[in-house]
């Protein structure tokens, strides 16, 4: 028989499938839909296909991580670590290889990324949104490669997401600093590139609304650009005011960490003078001091869920793209 010159993908794009799930039936491999089988062979007949052994290669058990530069540091201690260590742990599971990609829109190629790393895989979540915003991942996505968003989301566009519940962890904090009695509350917020901690901050404020307390402005310090310790640089222009609150709710536990060191340098207690609660659980805020007030995100559980979503996605399994939120809880601790 005469070598053929189609392609998996061709294959793929023919049947409308993934490229993943031509491999597995043109291998005989269980678990895919008769229906699904007798569309591809369908296709396969019509273009002629034969199956090739360069084709069996490490794409069809690689599933790509894409992650900001800027995010590269933290993995190993906060929030997205713990993410990333649930999905990479899912993936092993499944018999999953990870090819991690990280992007830096200041010194990077979109195309390269798109022809690269996006093409070479069976699937790929990004993680979170930052430096990898709506519009580039509409640009980077190819057909029959499947995406997962993890604590982002896409207005408009249909595509499979795992998110904690953000706004409503912000207003869980919220509503606890209003039953402690506080109404002198101030907001450290995040970066407004990050859809969930703008959800957190409006969480708060939706709290704080049904109460009739609004902060100043003073008390809602913007973030310091390019600054590693942004909630001890907020903190401290809130404590350089002539009136100070009697509450601090910060948009993630580094941003608390941050505000505690500088309420502890000017001589205040905590939560004797100012209480102050996040939203994280990182492993950090526990051993704090005192330790935090937060609300639990669960961290682990968004990159098992999310590896979980992408192989069902992969395999064929799953046509109607939805939207996964995991819910939170509020850990009370000495801070506040």
């Amino acid at each position: 028989m005469a070598k053929s010159k189609t392609t998996m993908r061709d294959v793929a794009q023919a049947a409308e499938v993934s490229a993943t799930t031509v491999w597995m039936v043109a291998h005989n491999k269980p678990g895919i839909p008769a229906e699904t089988i007798k569309k591809v062979r369908a296709a396969m007949e019509k273009l002629a296909y034969v199956v090739k052994p360069e084709e069996i290669s490490t794409k069809t058990d690689s599933v790509g991580l894409l992650i900001e530069q800027s995010s590269i540091p933290a993995i190993s201690d906060v929030f997205y670590g713990d993410v990333i260590r649930g999905f990479q742990a899912e993936a092993d599971y499944l018999g999953y290889h990870v090819v991690l990609s990280t992007f830096d829109r200041t010194t990077q190629d979109l195309d390269l990324l798109q022809t690269g790393f996006a093409q070479n895989v069976s699937g790929f979540v990004v993680a979170n949104d930052g430096d990898i915003p709506p519009d580039m991942v509409m640009q980077i996505k190819i057909p029959n490669v499947p995406v997962v968003l993890i604590e982002t989301y896409i207005e408009g566009q249909a595509l499979p997401a795992v998110l904690g519940d953000n706004f409503i962890a912000g207003y869980k904090i919220a509503r606890y600093m209003l039953d402690q009695g506080h109404r002198k509350i101030a907001i450290l917020k995040g970066p407004s590139k990050y859809s969930s901690l703008v959800d957190r901050f409006r969480g708060c404020l939706a709290a704080m609304a049904e109460a009739n307390v609004l902060p100043p402005a003073a008390w809602m310090p913007e973030p310091v650009h390019g600054h590693p310790l942004k909630g001890y640089v907020q903190m401290q222009e809130i404590l350089a005011l002539p009136e100070h609150p009697t509450a601090v709710i910060a948009i993630s536990d580094k941003t608390a960490l941050g505000a505690m060191e500088a309420i502890r340098e000017a001589g205040l207690s905590i939560p004797g003078d100012i209480a102050i609660g996040s939203i994280d659980n990182t492993l950090e805020s526990a051993y704090a001091r005192p330790p935090l007030t937060t609300v639990h995100i669960p961290k682990y559980e968004i990159g098992v869920l999310a590896m979980r979503k992408l192989h069902r996605l992969i395999e064929g399994n799953e046509t109607i793209p939805f939207k996964s939120v995991v819910y939170s809880e509020l850990i009370v601790r000495e801070s506040c």
